[in-house]
């Protein structure tokens, strides 16, 4: 299965399993969006990392999951920077 130019949020995922399923996702050719918190540098290193590994776009969105409007922002980025949005996690 390929997901060449399909776009994939997943929260939770600038580490651990959630930043293991978002690099799967483009590993099989989908842009991404990691969600989270952590320190911004680790964080930048593995947004460039997969666009450099895989050949991707994949941008951050820092949205809580406990705020609506930023769940609402966070999907209307993905929107605007990739199309749509295929696939949640």
């Amino acid at each position: 299965m390929t997901l060449h130019s399909g776009s994939a949020v997943v929260t939770g995922s600038t580490s651990g399993i959630g930043l293991a399923i978002a690099r799967a996702f483009a590993k099989e050719g989908a842009n991404v969006v990691i969600n989270g918190f952590g320190d911004a540098e680790a964080i930048e290193k593995e947004r460039a990392g997969i666009e450099r590994e895989f050949g991707v776009k994949a941008i951050h969105s820092p949205a809580d999951m406990s705020k609506p409007h930023e769940i609402e922002e966070m999907i209307r980025l993905a929107e605007r920077t990739f199309g749509s949005v295929d696939i949640l996690v």
